[in-house]
């Protein structure tokens, strides 16, 4: 290209330089989306896994309180006894026996409750002092006293002068619900909040948040919504029992509906607006009545906040106390279900209840029921929102940073009568949010990594047998394709593979998988040198439901179990899932890891000893690890 005298030539030069820098600058940035994207979709799959293991969990201890009743029945009977009494205190009766000692430094609060105490309350959390159990139970008896006269759907209506905010999961993040009302206010009468499921578990101030939505929704009475050992199991019990007459959802201006899940093509608005709510005592275990018929595969669901497994247990005495199967179903579909692009309504295969909706189940049932949109949750969005179904469908999600630093944002969404939904976005910040892009997308996807590949090390053995069932010739190699169906079918974690097979292995000149290399610089450290590989890979596996189990026999919270409590709850536990493991295995690592010979082991130290080795983290840069 020549360039006159005058310069002019010059500018289609310069025009091209920058077309050129601009769409290699759109690309890049397209790629490090696809990469955090990639990463995201690792945590939620991960995420829904543990949410399956959750509901085998609660098969568990069904089995567990069937069997290991006839172990320790006088000391269950003589618990039952002394629990039973305490259940019998009225709220009054019990708050009194709970004495606030002088040198109780944090919040004090008044009831009834003014605006004063909920200034009180958030000042003390942002200094992290801790609330009296007195204070936590007259909030949660108060709260449940008031939620026994709301009806399963909260009718809210708006007007120019009065908009309604709908948060979505806050999963016991305190900064993001501090950050929430210091952008849009605290709730007030003129100022209603919907705060949409999900507000505790996970997070790290799960109590502190539920404590601040209970007083806000005690002071303003508008909107929908351990600290002592000695009184833990009563806050638990006062808990569990608010969970129960939690609304189902609300409706707005009578075209609005606002569920913790979604719907399904059976969903009945009538039905659920006269069930009885507070028979809904579990999402995870099915009335009785079809626990015969009761799978994995079959529609079951979570509260909007989370409760205890022990309470799931204990909730499930008589049949007559729960919903039937057909109500309870409706409820499951409610609090359980995503929405998809594709039409109809089909099982929910990634979090193992609940269905997927397809725009046409949207339109049938807001149809039927002259409804404009459902606004949801339940769901992580990078952006913290997202609409789908032509507009119908809005997810709303309020826990930033939900998976890892910089992952995702918040956002919560106004509504007005007669106008669009306006959406606010935000995201508690860190040191790491002030990165450069491709640095904080490869904390992140580092991360997502590591997690996959330690679900990939629990799962060792099983992944061996597959690949070397697939491997005929005994080559150590695979094509890319048979080594990801060996991945997805024992797993289950519905990824992508064949992209993410590059930061997972070696992959020779000719495209072909070194499968041991799925393992490689990475390892569970065994706590007894002697011990069975096998047996250390099949207790990290289930090293949280061990933790589980174990903490609920471990009855006076001392951190140690017998030797003999060991022994019986490892058998019930291996004849449940049908694990073959030799119990001189078991026995072995039991007696070598009661170190002073006292007959009790600490299982804190016991769990904490099965971590996982990733040696490839000193050696790789965080640069190097790519998703896309």
């Amino acid at each position: 290209h020549k360039c006159s005298g005058s310069g002019t030539g010059k500018a289609p030069l310069s025009l091209r330089a920058v077309l050129i820098i601009q769409n290699w600058f759109r690309g890049y940035r397209a790629r490090l989306k696809a990469r955090q994207q990639y990463a995201l979709t690792i945590f939620q799959s991960i995420e829904y896994a543990d949410e399956q293991d959750q509901i085998q969990l609660c098969n568990f201890f069904t089995f567990m309180l069937e069997n290991y009743k006839h172990i320790r029945k006088e000391e269950i009977e003589l618990s039952q006894l002394t629990e039973s009494k305490l259940d019998m205190m009225d709220k009054q009766d019990y708050v009194d026996l709970i004495d606030v000692p002088d040198s109780y430094q944090g919040p004090r609060l008044q009831f009834p409750l003014t605006c004063a105490d909920i200034d009180l309350l958030l000042e003390a959390f942002k200094g992290k002092q801790i609330l009296h159990a007195r204070y936590v139970l007259e909030v949660l008896f108060e709260t449940k006293k008031l939620l026994k006269q709301m009806p399963n759907f909260t009718q809210i209506q708006t007007s120019p002068s009065k908009e309604v905010t709908v948060c979505g999961d806050l999963h016991g993040k305190l900064d993001d619900l501090f950050l929430i009302f210091y952008k849009n206010g605290l709730p007030s009468g003129s100022n209603p909040y919907v705060f949409n499921g999900d507000f505790v578990d996970r997070g790290r101030n799960s109590m502190e948040v539920l404590m601040i939505l209970c007083v806000s929704f005690l002071k303003n009475k508008t909107y929908s919504i351990s600290y002592l050992q000695i009184h833990g199991k009563k806050i638990l019990q006062t808990l569990e029992e608010l969970y129960t007459w939690l609304p189902i959802g609300t409706i707005i201006d009578n075209e609005i509906l606002v569920v913790h899940g979604g719907i399904s093509e059976t969903t009945d608005l009538n039905l659920l607006h006269r069930l009885e709510r507070n028979k809904m005592k579990s999402v995870l275990m099915p009335p009785k009545e079809i626990n015969k018929d009761y799978n994995t595969d079959s529609k079951h669901s979570k509260l909007g906040v989370t409760i205890s497994a022990h309470g799931r247990i204990k909730a499930s005495g008589l049949s007559s106390e729960h919903l039937p199967k057909h109500e309870w179903e409706q409820v499951i579909d409610i609090l359980w279900s995503d929405p998809r692009g594709k039409k109809g309504c089909f099982p929910n295969t990634g979090r193992g209840g609940g269905c997927y909706f397809g725009p046409d189940i949207t339109s049938k049932i807001l149809n039927k029921f002259q409804l404009k949109m459902i606004i949801r949750s339940h769901e992580c969005k990078p952006e913290g929102y997202e609409i789908c179904h032509g507009g119908k469908v809005v997810t709303i999600f309020s826990a930033s940073n939900y998976y890892e630093e910089d992952s995702n944002r918040g956002a919560y969404v106004k509504l007005c009568s007669g106008t669009n939904p306006r959406f606010f976005q935000y995201q508690v910040t860190d040191a790491t949010c002030f990165q450069p892009l491709h640095q904080r997308v490869s904390t992140m996807e580092n991360s997502a990594i590591k997690i996959l590949r330690e679900r990939m090390i629990s799962r060792k053995s099983d992944l061996i047998h597959a690949f070397q069932h697939q491997d005929r010739r005994k080559s150590g190699k695979l094509p890319v394709s048979q080594w990801a169906f060996c991945m997805e079918s024992i797993l289950g974690l519905n990824l992508p593979w064949r992209s993410l097979s590059s930061n997972l292995v070696i992959i020779d000149q000719n495209g072909n998988v070194e499968y041991m290399s799925s393992f490689r610089n990475i390892h569970i450290e065994k706590p007894i040198k002697e011990a069975n590989s096998a047996l250390v890979e099949t207790l990290y596996r289930y090293r949280s439901d061990l933790e589980i189990i174990f903490n609920a026999i471990d009855t006076d919270h001392s951190g140690l179990i017998s030797m003999e409590e060991f022994h019986a709850m490892w058998k019930l536990f291996s004849s449940h899932y049908n694990l073959h493991i030799d119990n001189s295995q078991v026995n072995k690592i039991a007696n070598m890891m009661d170190l002073n010979r006292d007959g009790s082991i600490d299982f804190t130290e016991f769990l904490k000893a099965f971590y996982v080795v990733h040696k490839y983290e000193t050696m790789v840069k965080p640069e190097a690890t790519n998703l896309a």
